[in-house]
């Protein structure tokens, strides 16, 4: 296990435990030796990042973490401007809003913003998944021009997620020259069961980003056209304020 690792996998494992861990405990969470793990949370304590917690001396992450990523997050070269256009999609969808960008084969999320309904789509920050099954990642994928595309079905390991996955290539090709000829890109239990997506690309000056609004098949199935609709009003504003910048 590499350093950044073993020091990500800390923080995993107070993520899963939702609790003050004992070495012992953060060592088999993490999958370390306690030897290892003794190591590395010698110097997270020493950086702040943890502290030891009453008699039983456990240890629990300090607020450093959480203040530093806010300080990064404040300075997001995407978010910032895409924030106030996300709310009010999600507010206006009354379902889960996603951005994501493409890393390789797979599409990582930026920003998830879950709808307000008790049964909603639900994915973390940071969450990666692959290009052919995630309306992002074919939305990324309709980017692309007719050559570069073959080329990357060519190589590209179509895995079966769900059983409605598209793992061939020409019936991905057709979903993507279908989908951009409708306006849209969409995944109908592709990638997680019984959820419908629908995405967009988004163009902020020399990048590419996919926004996708999410939810359970029983609302999205009849509100595919009202959702495509909010969602392209929402990158046309985002476009338009980009070029103003």
């Amino acid at each position: 296990m590499k350093p950044t690792d073993r020091a990500l996998s800390i923080f995993e494992a107070f993520e899963a435990a939702r609790r003050p861990l004992a070495l012992s405990e953060l060592a088999e969470a993490s999958g370390m030796p306690v030897s290892t793990s003794h190591g590395v949370v010698r110097v997270m304590i020493e950086r702040g990042y943890l502290y030891v917690t009453g008699r039983r001396k456990e240890l629990y992450p300090t607020r450093r973490l959480v203040d530093m990523a806010l300080q990064i997050a404040a300075h997001d070269p995407f978010l910032d401007r895409l924030e106030p256009q996300l709310l009010a999609l999600r507010e206006a969808t009354q379902e889960t809003v996603i951005v994501g960008k493409r890393q390789g084969d797979q599409i990582v999320y930026l920003a998830v913003h879950e709808g307000p309904q008790t049964i909603r789509y639900s994915a973390p920050a940071g969450a990666q998944k692959p290009l052919h099954s995630t309306s992002i990642g074919k939305a990324m994928l309709g980017e692309l021009d007719d050559a570069s595309l073959q080329t990357w079905l060519a190589g590209a390991p179509l895995e079966a997620i769900t059983g409605h996955t598209l793992t061939a290539a020409d019936a991905l090709l057709r979903d993507i020259a279908e989908s951009k000829q409708r306006g849209y890109f969409l995944t109908r239990a592709e990638s997680v069961s019984d959820v419908f997506a629908v995405a967009m690309p988004v163009h902020l000056h020399r990048e590419v980003l996919g926004i996708a609004v999410a939810g359970p098949r029983y609302r999205m199935e009849n509100a595919l056209e009202h959702i495509a609709a909010h969602l392209h009003a929402a990158i046309a504003r985002i476009e338009e304020d980009a070029r103003k910048t």
